[in-house]
Parts: structure tokens; C-alpha cells; sequence
């Protein structure tokens, strides 16, 4: 209890810290935005390639989602980092973190889209028909638009998942937000200003995608839906 309340917070560190954490907020911000685009990418072509029974990829593609998405992230980012350049394969920490959550954020994805298709009214399927479309014309003019504004609720959970999960890179010593406050701890020892100053900004940054995601939904949201 003693050295509890011997502990004295001390928000001028923070302050003084701020330079090198907006750096590795730049890091944590460049790396997340490649990762959501391309995981939101990889979501809708592997679920429109199991929409439209595409030979080869309808049967690739769920094994590329039951492997990413049934073992753990963090042996993912490993096996790109540590494991690939045995076989001659070597990258950087910056393109292991954009791959790692773009293939783990896509697996997801293809998941939520696919169900986002599958959602889609019989009705407006058989109007595609009545109006003589084939399925790839039906698909691009009908399903998708459609499935895409149902899954938007459960890609923005995957895409604010792929955001937090850029704090695994500190597992490689890509210098994001989580690893320059673990190396200032080091340093320092002022656990207590460090985290709780990272916790905040992922808050905000959580908020801030999760507010832009909710007015696109509402931007695209179907006729008569509330």
C-alpha cells in the first residue's frame, strides 16, 4: 500500500514524450489505413469469388479463412517476419505489418461480406432475372451494392479490430505507438504516463473510425431502413 501511494503521477513526462509518441502514431496511422483498405478489399473479392462460384478460388478461398482466422495473429506476424527469410523471403517490419493485417483483417471480412450477400432479399435477385441480367451483371448491379451496405456493421467491427491489433507489431520492433511506449518504459520506468497515455489515443482513434463508419452507413443505408 506503501508504494502505491508513494507513486506520484506526473503528466509533464507525458508532455515531454509527445514528440516520439506522434511518431510512432504516424507508424501505428499509416500501417492501420493500409490494413483496413486492404483487408476491406481482400473481403470483397473472396466473398464475391464464393458468390460467383469462381473456379479454384471458391475452394481457396475459405481455406485462407479458416487458417487466418483460426490460429493466433501474433504466430502470423512470426511466421512473415521470422520464418520466411529461411526460404529466402525477407521483409521489412513495415510490410509484414500491413501483410499481417490485411491477411488476418481479410479473412474476417470475407466472412462478413459474404453473409452481407447472402442477406440479400430473394426479391431483388428475381427482379435481376425478370430484367434478363446474368449472374456476373446481377452481382455487380444488385448483390453487391446491397451485401455491401448489410455487412457494413460487422466490417466496421473487423476494421476497428484491425486497428487495435497494430499494437501486436510490437512483437517485431516495428517502432508504432505501442512499441515506442514500451522502449520509453524501458528507459524511464514511468509505466503508468506511458500507458495510459497510448490507451487514450487508441481510444480516440477507435472513436474517430468508428463515428466515419457510422456516417457512411448512414450515407449508404437502404431505402426505408432505419
Amino acid at each position: 500500500m506503501t508504494l502505491i501511494l508513494a507513486y506520484v503521477f506526473d503528466p509533464r513526462f507525458i508532455v515531454k514524450e509527445l514528440p516520439a509518441l506522434a511518431a510512432g502514431l504516424r507508424l501505428t496511422v499509416e500501417v492501420s489505413v493500409i490494413g483496413m483498405l486492404g483487408a476491406l478489399l481482400a473481403g470483397v473479392l473472396g466473398a464475391a469469388a464464393c458468390e460467383l462460384r469462381v473456379p479454384f478460388l471458391r475452394r481457396l478461398v475459405p481455406a485462407y479463412v479458416e487458417f487466418f482466422r483460426n490460429t493466433p495473429l501474433l504466430v502470423q506476424i512470426f511466421f512473415l517476419y521470422f520464418a520466411l527469410p529461411n526460404i529466402g523471403i525477407k521483409l521489412s517490419a513495415f510490410t509484414v505489418a500491413g501483410l499481417s493485417l490485411i491477411l488476418w483483417g481479410g479473412a474476417y471480412n470475407v466472412e462478413n461480406v459474404r453473409a452481407g450477400f447472402d442477406a440479400v432479399e430473394r426479391g431483388y435477385r428475381e427482379g435481376a432475372r425478370a430484367l434478363g441480367l446474368g449472374p456476373w451483371q446481377a452481382f455487380v448491379a444488385v448483390v453487391l451494392p446491397v451485401g455491401l451496405r448489410t455487412a457494413l456493421p460487422s466490417v466496421t467491427n473487423t476494421l476497428v479490430s484491425v486497428l487495435k491489433n497494430s499494437s501486436f507489431m510490437v512483437a517485431i520492433g516495428f517502432p508504432e505507438l505501442t512499441d515506442t511506449a514500451v522502449n520509453i518504459v524501458a528507459l524511464t520506468f514511468r509505466v503508468f504516463e506511458m500507458f495510459l497515455a497510448i490507451g487514450a489515443v487508441y481510444l480516440v482513434l477507435v472513436w474517430l473510425l468508428s463515428l466515419i463508419m457510422q456516417l457512411v452507413e448512414r450515407r449508404l443505408a437502404l431505402p426505408g431502413a432505419r
